[in-house]
């Protein structure tokens, strides 16, 4: 929201001096916060109390620390999808090359390798405190965890630094291959996930040969994640095996386009995040092939930035 400069000259009671104070700097955006503070934290194990909100305290004198382990882990859910531009890291006091060889990672994953490396720690001093760059990596997660065998994990403060990763399905317009009822394709772009009115929040199209819903960006974008969000009434399984495509292609009703990722399974009532890899287009298409498949999709999110300008 920009910068305000302040100036003034109050008199210092007593002396009849003024005393200047000029170029104070106050920032206020995203960047400035640390939205970490406002996530949830845990770890892989826990020694001695020392649990993983410490790590979120504002304390130089707590830390958290794992145990004695293989591949320790210390998590943070920002509870959203940011896009991170920086992170970090300080160290413990004392035994501070415990940390060394730290990986920090960014994205949507609980399993650990499946997100993006922002950094390694290859040493950091006692009590020093380190930031590393992640370039606007688009995740829920941020992740330090130490590999190998018989490691511990021990931090004393961890800060997030970046912006809401915008849903660029808001504002979008749908269409699907055919409706089941009133469950129209809207209302998987209508930011409402659907779960508490599931049926008059959800889309879903009827019992038929390739069903499929189409999203047009309006522009072309840079896809890095797409979130999917499951019915939870019945049926959790018919998601099972659809296909996210991205592409600037309407043949074959867009599903000529590159896959972006293909859907296992979500379970019911809850929503998986899939990484695009920065597929570039202006649709966005799920679709799931074979016969006598329904296609129902309480919400679904885009997340990336226009094509060919990376701060967007």
């Amino acid at each position: 929201m920009g910068v305000v400069y302040w100036s003034a000259r109050p008199l210092v009671p007593g002396t009849g001096v003024h005393l200047l104070l000029c170029g104070m700097c106050l920032k206020f955006d995203g960047e400035t916060r640390n939205v970490a503070l406002r996530g949830k934290s845990s770890q892989s194990s826990t020694y001695a109390g020392s649990g993983p909100e410490c790590a979120l305290d504002g304390s130089l004198n707590s830390w958290t620390h794992t145990n004695d382990q293989t591949n320790p882990w210390w998590r943070v859910d920002l509870l959203k999808v940011y896009r991170v531009n920086r992170v970090t890291i300080t160290n413990r006091p004392s035994l501070g090359s415990r940390i060394n060889g730290a990986v920090i990672r960014i994205g949507n994953f609980l399993d650990i390798y499946s997100n993006t490396i922002c950094g390694v720690i290859s040493t950091l001093g006692n009590s020093a405190t380190a930031t590393f760059s992640c370039g606007g990596m688009v995740g829920r997660y941020m992740v330090v965890h130490i590999p190998g065998s018989r490691k511990t994990l021990s931090l004393v403060e961890a800060g997030v630094y970046g912006t809401l990763a915008g849903n660029r399905a808001i504002g979008g317009a749908s269409i699907q291959s055919s409706t089941s009822a009133d469950w129209i394709a809207e209302k998987a772009i209508d930011g409402n996930r659907g779960l508490q009115q599931l049926r008059t929040g959800c889309s879903s199209t009827l019992n038929e040969t390739n069903p499929w819903w189409r999203l047009d960006l309006h522009d072309v974008y840079r896809v890095s994640e797409v979130v999917v969000t499951n019915r939870k009434d019945c049926c959790a399984e018919q998601i099972n095996g659809a296909e996210i495509h991205i592409g600037n292609s309407l043949e074959n009703n867009g599903i000529n386009n590159p896959i972006c990722a293909v859907i296992p399974d979500i379970p019911a009532g809850e929503s998986n995040n899939y990484s695009c890899d920065g597929l570039d287009g202006r649709y966005m298409i799920i679709h799931i092939p074979g016969d006598w498949k329904i296609l129902t999709l309480c919400e679904v999110e885009v997340y990336g930035y226009l094509a060919g300008n990376s701060l967007l």
